[in-house]
């Protein structure tokens, strides 16, 4: 059994039912001295139980009692439960301590070098661009497509990935649009991540108004294809669309995509909980986060059929790691603050504009969960159109079922 138990503490061996309720009267102390001897204790012989090795105090009869969960066990009858001397619980607990504190130490001290890109992610780094944008570096892509066509797309990934969240429609796309636009917004993909920074909702919004400046599109009109955290920034992009403010982009259209514009009916992961709110734990987890977290935590918000591949995930992680950005995930995810903050500002920019607006949904989306979002979206946007996926589409449609994703925004791109 794996217990470790103090000089001063003795063992007690708990016998409990199989059903989980205490036999009353079946307890058995069992005291371990300094230097004591390996012990034996005879299981009863009724039926299967339930054993549980716990605490307690010999200087007070009511003593805390606890257990690890790694304790329990099913034994059959008969069974002799073997107690090693208490030196040994000594030296275990020692080394474990030693462990638990060496852990930790490691992960934050011990630099990991971030996957090296595969070919597909490479090729798409080498074919984009940076500008600055304050000093900072900001990777974005700009594709011709159809010659002649005034009509100019813009794409906003969403968290925790990139840019890349795009590559299986973007060839569809150049053969409707004469301009297909990208970027990696800051704290992501391969765009700086500094650290410590206040990483905001309406700093996304000026740098892409930047980005287009740098291109020299500020003045044409812009349709917005938006995901996820995407979908915020678009919002605040409508709300200074709305105020004419000068130098501010034109929006022709928007087109959103499984993003919790509604703090009231948003999920998030447990992870992002714990990370949002910023406290001692958010150092420690983010540089305890790897691959097998990242994967384990990203692949339940894609649908049963439509998981990505291993390859595919370590992209994304790439992605990620890229220039230390699993440090800076925390910073990130104050997004799910601001939103709830300035939920009237975003979501009434949404509900007063006259421009064609449009939700591409996967209803499997454990974020923004059916019917719940899909109720409150028709109640507060009426005016609004929607295309529901299949029912095996999740949280990314734009990767889960990028044909269907596609023939949903070329739908909505040629009613108006």
């Amino acid at each position: 059994m794996r217990n470790w138990f103090p000089q001063t503490w003795s063992p007690v061996a708990q016998v409990l039912p199989e059903s989980g309720k205490r036999r009353a009267g079946k307890e058995w102390s069992l005291p371990l001295h300094p230097r004591s001897p390996p012990q034996e204790w005879d299981c009863p012989p009724w039926g299967v139980w339930l054993v549980c090795v716990s605490h307690t105090s010999p200087g007070a009869r009511t003593g805390m009692r606890w257990c690890h969960l790694g304790s329990l066990q099913l034994l059959p009858p008969g069974l002799k439960l073997a107690f090693p001397s208490s030196c040994d619980y000594r030296m275990r607990e020692w080394w474990v301590q030693v462990g638990l504190l060496a852990m930790p130490l490691l992960a934050a001290y011990l630099h990991i070098p971030p996957p090296q890109l595969s070919p597909a992610l490479h090729s798409w780094k080498s074919s984009g661009k940076f500008f600055t944008y304050k000093g900072l570096r900001i990777f974005y892509q700009d594709s011709v497509g159809v010659v002649g066509s005034p009509e100019i797309v813009v794409l906003l990934h969403g968290f925790p990935t990139s840019s890349y969240d795009w590559y299986k429609i973007w060839e569809g796309l150049t053969l409707r649009f004469h301009r297909v636009i990208a970027l990696d917004f800051l704290g992501f993909g391969f765009s700086d991540k500094p650290r410590p920074h206040h990483y905001s909702i309406f700093e996304q919004a000026s740098i892409v108004e930047a980005l287009l400046r740098h291109l020299g599109l500020q003045n044409r009109r812009i349709n917005l294809l938006s995901h996820d955290y995407g979908d915020i920034v678009a919002q605040e992009l409508l709300y200074r669309y709305k105020q004419n403010r000068s130098g501010r982009l034109t929006i022709k259209s928007l087109c959103l995509s499984n993003g919790g514009i509604f703090p009231e009916t948003h999920r998030p992961l447990l992870l992002q909980k714990l990370l949002k709110d910023g406290g001692v734990l958010s150092p420690i987890l983010t540089r305890l986060m790897n691959f097998f977290v990242f994967s384990r935590g990203l692949t339940p918000v894609f649908g049963p059929y439509t998981r990505p591949s291993e390859s595919e995930l370590w992209d994304m992680w790439a992605g990620i790691r890229n220039n230390d950005g699993n440090l800076v995930i925390d910073s990130l995810l104050q997004y799910i603050n601001q939103r709830k903050k300035f939920r009237r500002r975003w979501v009434g920019a949404l509900a007063s504009v006259t421009i064609p607006i449009h939700f591409i949904y996967g209803p499997l989306d454990p974020v923004n969960p059916y019917p719940e979002f899909l109720e409150l979206y028709r109640k507060t946007l009426p005016r609004s159109t929607v295309s529901i996926l299949d029912d095996h589409i999740s949280h990314y449609p734009q990767l889960e079922d990028p044909m269907g994703f596609l023939n949903a925004y070329m739908g909505f791109i040629n009613s108006f």
